[in-house]
Formats: C-alpha cells, sequence, structure tokens
C-alpha cells in the first residue's frame, strides 16, 4: 500500500538553488553576497569561496545572507567553520541578516534557524552591508594601529 503524503506537509523542491558573488570593498574587505538555498548540496560553493578569500590573504570577510531564502545545519555548520578558519588567522566573519526580509529574500527562515540553534552569539550579524563594512573597517584600523604601536 502507498502512502500518500499528509496534505499539511510541507515539500520542497529537490534541486537547490544557490549563488555566490564576490567582490572587494575598497576597505580590502571580501564581500561573499549568497542568494538562494544554503543547504548540504550547495553549502560547499560558500565554503570553497571563503576558504579561496583566505587564501588569497583576506582575513576579514562579510557573508551577506540578506537574500537567502533557507539555511539547514549544513549551511550553519559553513558558516561556523568559516568563523572558525578566520580565527584561526586572526580574522573576522560578519554576516549580515536584515531584520526585515527584502523582496526575494526569505530572512525570516535563517533568523529562525540560528534562533532554534542558539547561535547568534557566535557572529557579528548586521542588519545591513554598509554597516557590516563600516564595523569591519574600524576593526581594521584599530588593529592596524594596535600593530604600528607594538612595532615601534
Amino acid at each position: 500500500m502507498d502512502e500518500e503524503p499528509s496534505p499539511t506537509r510541507e515539500s520542497r523542491p529537490s534541486v537547490t538553488t544557490l549563488t555566490v558573488t564576490t567582490e572587494r570593498a575598497p576597505s580590502g574587505v571580501t564581500v561573499l553576497r549568497v542568494a538562494g538555498d544554503v543547504d548540504l548540496v550547495s553549502g560547499g560553493e560558500v565554503r570553497e569561496r571563503a576558504h579561496r578569500a583566505v587564501a588569497e590573504g583576506c582575513r576579514s570577510i562579510v557573508i551577506d545572507l540578506s537574500a537567502v531564502r533557507f539555511c539547514d545545519s549544513s549551511g550553519v555548520g559553513v558558516l561556523i567553520g568559516t568563523r572558525r578558519l578566520l580565527r584561526s588567522c586572526a580574522g573576522e566573519l560578519r554576516l549580515v541578516l536584515p531584520d526585515a526580509p527584502r523582496a526575494g529574500g526569505g530572512c525570516a527562515e535563517v533568523h529562525r534557524v540560528f534562533n532554534a540553534l542558539g547561535i547568534r552569539r557566535l557572529f557579528a550579524i548586521h542588519p545591513d552591508l554598509p554597516s557590516a563594512l563600516a564595523q569591519a573597517a574600524a576593526t581594521a584600523a584599530a588593529t592596524a594601529a594596535r600593530t604600528l604601536s607594538t612595532a615601534q
């Protein structure tokens, strides 16, 4: 006897869509703009881009999640792994996650996952890209000033 799916069960498409674009801000911060679904199938693309940026010498990455519709525990694992990688080389990770969903985005789902897993405290979360870039630039300037004063 074949079981029919429950009419209340939500179904997700089996094809995962994700786009990741990489850009370098004038301050030297690498910005990864992520759109679509970050899950077991697609998360490797985000991981690869972050690893590539670190290999190229970037120590400050902002991942813009404002256009992410869905993020599962695998996607969260990618973010935690990226944070760990950057911390191991004295770098920093910042996330852009608006409080309100934007057109084409689904930030409410990402907020729900972050809250359910209790991981908000692990990340520097900003409501928009300009605030994330400004804070990253301020942190970089403070670090440079400390390094300069130590060297003297």
